[in-house]
């Protein structure tokens, strides 16, 4: 077997001649002890021609061992050996002929398969590293390529070490060869001006063009503990602690600092607010404190001893025997709740910013006494960019709270965020530049309008009849009670009072007027429920029955809340379907060609939608995109209705819903109001369309008293002809995919304030069933299919 199997600039020969020659010089020297020395050395290597001269056959390591234990004698100390990591090799080659038993005993720990390769090192950059070897040796140009090297090495526990590596080259010679090429100051600042140009080096520096003889010693240290630290604050500052680099690295760098290969970490954020610990949600890191809990109170976390040091002094919490402590302290939580996890020593160091606690890092070990008070101070180097990095997750961490707030709030639809983010890079520019300025308001010009909404069908008569009933269940149960008080009791009062109560149980027969409930409540609240909570303090007869009472009242309102309840949660599951429908369908609408859109859930749901030029930034809008966001709006319609008529047999309350469109030909514009935070039409000629869209809604047939909008029916309002025509080119279209019926009208309406000459397209709605995608029904249909 011979040396090197990669390209070099120099082909290279194993030999000792230049340690050999210092041997000579020793050997006519005035130290009798080291002259003595030299010269058996060099009475040993004289059977060994070969060994000066040079070889690349590495068979012959094997037969001149022992001579070279001897040459190499004095390079390794026998008495350092155990301590030094020391090796003899050949530059740029992995051959480890001589080495200390330091090192043999850290290569057996690797094991037989471990592959002895310098850290992550391009076969390019071993090229130009071995090409400024010649420029320095022959030229005196040192440029300064010598960056770390390291070798990664598992132990016997298989956690990797590293070790950095110091490389004497006393003992090499170079020398040109006729193939070897005269290297000049112009083709030197050619070559500094192009590190990664390969073939330029190896035009300079022919490949084998150099003949380099002789041995390298390198000296290896480990940096395990100070390599481990800078790839903790590499990682740390490149990003903040989240799940992947946290399990990932996070845990093996700390193994490695304190030297644990089976340490765990573990992560809480502190919260002031509440004084408790919580768990970093959505990042996927444990907590050994925690344990499965989400969050906790600091205090029943802790023991009084560690929630002063931690809490309230920021120092670190170090229990070095969990066992010895749980067997003092059993009912101390932080004891306990170890020990159920078979940690048997522990650290818990607080995260501190300008004084203030951000989270607990928490690093275990299943043996005792591995983690205690003294090697707890390796964190101090640490802890500045786990602050660092603790604090940029805690700003991210409410800006994620802030954006769930702004897109359940407030949100800005992606669409016209660019237009947001260029008027705040404007203000942003101007104030950096001291000029006085302010947020300009946000117009988009040219914009086309779609409008819709699925109303709930009288849903005020629905909500004042659950108030109905819920108050009529209350005060027939507390005129119950007063007829009993009287029973036992007959006091006057007790007369009188039944005697207020029966007015309004009598009104509420027919009908709720609008102060009605409000009076009925200030009665129960300021004149009844007092007595009644009397006599509930003097318990007897009546005390089930008031307490049954009292089990049936709301806490917040302080009446009973049933037949509301239901109403409420009918419309809620109403809407939240509705809602969900067209936002999954809007995803694909923007796919199609961007827009604005916004929604609104009433009682029913409402939506806007723009589309233009100007919202887009792009001259591609062509009316062909608007005429396609109306045929799918108006699909889009059909799906919410059925829906909903799928979502009746799941609701407490029976109620319907009705829809509508409105078309509006004429382009406008629209300006984001900055006190209400959206969007509204700009102009007084504009806002005729804000008016049509309030008023729709109430609007009747012509000459009839029947209102626009229809259950089982959507009504498309329109101005002019050609959106007649157009929509229905649409309604035709969709009866051939079997969404409407072939039931369609077109009617005129009543006249609205200010708005006259309307018309509008009613048609039926096809449904199907859930469990049938080929059963279509009418509205009247689906209705008697869901009866059955």
């Amino acid at each position: 077997m011979d040396l090197f199997n990669q390209e070099l600039p120099f082909s290279m020969e194993l030999s000792f001649n230049k340690l050999l020659e210092k041997y000579e010089v020793n050997a006519r020297g005035n130290d009798l002890l080291l002259a003595d020395r030299a010269k058996k050395i060099l009475e040993v290597q004289k059977g060994c021609p070969e060994l000066r001269a040079g070889f690349t056959d590495l068979s012959l390591l094997k037969k001149y061992k022992h001579e070279i234990e001897l040459i190499l004698q004095d390079s390794f100390t026998p008495i350092l050996e155990d301590n030094e990591i020391k090796i003899a090799t050949v530059p740029f080659d992995n051959v480890v002929f001589h080495s200390s038993s330091r090192f043999k005993k850290i290569m057996a720990e690797a094991g037989k398969d471990f592959n002895f390769e310098l850290r992550s090192t391009r076969m390019e950059d071993m090229y130009i590293l071995a090409c400024s070897y010649i420029l320095a040796d022959q030229y005196g140009i040192d440029l300064q390529f010598k960056s770390p090297l390291f070798f990664d090495i598992p132990d016997a526990n298989g956690m990797v070490k590293n070790y950095r590596v110091m490389y004497n080259a006393d003992f090499m010679e170079l020398a040109s060869t006729d193939t070897s090429r005269e290297i000049s100051d112009e083709d030197i600042a050619e070559l500094l001006d192009s590190f990664d140009n390969i073939d330029l080096w190896k035009k300079h520096f022919p490949p084998n063009s150099w003949q380099a003889k002789g041995f390298i010693i390198a000296n290896m240290f480990d940096v395990t503990l100070e390599n481990s630290i800078s790839e903790l604050k590499t990682g740390l500052l490149s990003q903040r602690i989240d799940g992947d680099f946290f399990i990932d690295k996070f845990e093996e760098i700390f193994q490695a600092i304190f030297n644990i290969h089976d340490l765990k970490a573990g992560f809480i954020r502190y919260d002031k607010e509440s004084n408790q610990f919580e768990r970093d949600f959505g990042e996927n890191i444990p907590s050994f404190l925690l344990k499965d809990k989400l969050s906790e109170q600091c205090k029943t976390s802790l023991c009084k001893c560690s929630y002063d040091k931690l809490i309230l002094n920021h120092e670190c919490f170090a229990i070095s025997d969990v066992d010895k402590h749980y067997v003092l302290a059993p009912e101390e939580p932080e004891f306990k709740i170890l020990k159920e996890q078979g940690i048997k020593s522990a650290i818990l160091a607080p995260i501190v910013d300008n004084n203030e606690l951000l989270g607990v890092l928490e690093l275990v070990s299943k043996r005792k006494r591995e983690l205690n008070s003294i090697n707890a101070n390796k964190l101090k180097d640490v802890m500045p960019y786990l602050v660092a990095a603790t604090v940029r997750s805690k700003e991210e961490y409410h800006n994620k709270i802030e954006a769930i707030i702004q897109h359940e709030c407030t949100s800005i639809h992606d669409s016209v965020y660019w237009r947001f983010e260029q008027e705040a890079k404007r203000f942003l520019k101007d104030s950096s530049i001291g000029n006085q300025t302010s947020f300009q308001e946000i117009v988009f010009n040219d914009v086309y309008p779609l409008y819709g909404q699925i109303d709930i069908k009288d849903s005020s008569k629905a909500r004042n009849e659950s108030i109905r009933k819920d108050l009529m269940i209350q005060l027939s149960l507390v005129e119950q009670i007063f007829q009993a008080a009287f029973k036992i009791n007959p006091l006057p009062i007790y007369e009188e009072l039944l005697f207020r109560i029966r007015p309004y149980l009598l009104s509420l027969n027919n009908t709720l007027h609008t102060d009605t409930e409000q009076n009925i409540l200030d009665l129960l609240h300021e004149e009844l429920h007092p007595f009644i909570r009397h006599m509930e303090a003097k318990g007897g007869e009546l005390a089930d029955q008031i307490s049954s009472y009292f089990f049936q009242i709301d806490e917040k309102t302080g009446a009973i809340y049933d037949h509301r309840k239901n109403y409420d949660i009918t419309v809620t599951k109403i809407n939240k379907r509705l809602a969900s429908i067209i936002d999954k369908q809007q995803k694909n609408a923007q796919k199609m060609y961007p827009h604005y859109f916004e929604r609104y859930k009433t009682d029913g749901v409402e939506h806007n939608m723009y589309i233009g030029e100007s919202i887009t930034r792009e001259e591609s809008f062509n009316e062909l995109y608007l005429y396609n966001l109306r045929l799918w709006q108006l699909q889009v319609m059909c799906e919410m209705e059925n829906a909903h008529y799928n979502l009746l047999p799941e609701l407490p309350v029976r109620l319907d819903v009705a829809s509508l469109l409105l078309v509006y030909n004429a382009p406008l514009s629209i300006r984001f109001r900055m006190d209400e935070k959206q969007f509204d039409v700009d102009g007084t000629y504009n806002a005729r369309y804000e008016i049509l869209k309030k008023r729709l809604d109430k609007a009747y047939v012509k000459d009839t008293k029947k209102r626009l909008t229809e259950k089982g029916k959507i009504a498309i309002v329109y101005s002019q002809k050609k959106d007649e025509r157009e929509y229905m080119r649409y309604i035709k279209f969709l009866q051939s995919k079997h969404f409407l019926s072939q039931q369609v009208e077109v009617v005129e309406l009543e006249g609205l304030q200010g708005v006259s000459g309307l018309k509008a397209i009613k048609v039926e709605v096809l449904y199907r069933r859930k469990d049938s995608d080929k059963a279509l029904y009418t509205y009247d249909d689906l209705i008697q299919a869901l009866k059955n």
